[in-house]
């Protein structure tokens, strides 16, 4: 989608920085060297977003040893027999179990809810983990139709239907920062 003058940026470059580095800093205060926890990044832009936890993280913690891998969820979302136009899959990058395991799920938005509880059903394909946690840089709070929620939040935002939040990466849109896109309404 094209910027139009209508969007908001709601997080530039350094705040965005910022966000994900608050994000990290939870993570290793409630997970310590991550011994027994995987992080698992969902396709397509929650994995840009697992990659930069990921990367912080290694930079943080000298010797990580660390599951860490992105899941494809196409096959198991409850649209996919009725959606008008092709989806196209991401490849699943998983090389190990998650039984017993701690499992940080890493999304770009929590919106309707839909995507992570397609998650979940895929994520069971690879065991029974012992918990699931849910990390987001955006938490669009209306509009959920699944009692899903986030454990860690960068931003909340607001949102009505018309809108639409935009999470852009530095090593794929060539810059860092949400943006909030008012559809047309025609």
């Amino acid at each position: 989608m094209k910027e139009s003058n209508l969007d908001k940026i709601i997080l530039k470059e350094k705040k965005f920085l910022f966000t994900v580095q608050r994000i990290v800093r939870q993570l290793m205060e409630n997970h310590g060297n991550f011994e027994n926890t995987c992080i698992i990044g969902i396709q397509d832009r929650g994995g840009f977003f697992a990659d930069r936890i990921v990367d912080i993280l290694k930079k943080e913690i000298p010797n990580l040893k660390l599951a860490f891998g992105k899941i494809d969820i196409t096959f198991y979302r409850d649209d996919f027999r009725t959606s008008s136009s092709p989806l196209s899959a991401s490849k699943t990058e998983i090389d190990f179990l998650v039984e017993g395991k701690n499992v940080i799920l890493i999304d770009d938005v929590l919106y309707t809810g839909r995507t992570i509880n397609a998650a979940l059903s895929a994520l069971q394909h690879y065991g029974r983990p012992r918990r699931v946690e849910l990390a987001v840089m955006v938490d669009r709070r209306f509009n959920r139709e699944l009692p899903i929620k986030a454990d860690y939040v960068g931003t909340a935002i607001d949102a009505i239907d018309n809108a639409y939040v935009d999470v852009k990466w530095k090593q794929i849109d060539g810059d860092d920062k949400i943006i909030l896109k008012q559809k047309s309404i025609n």
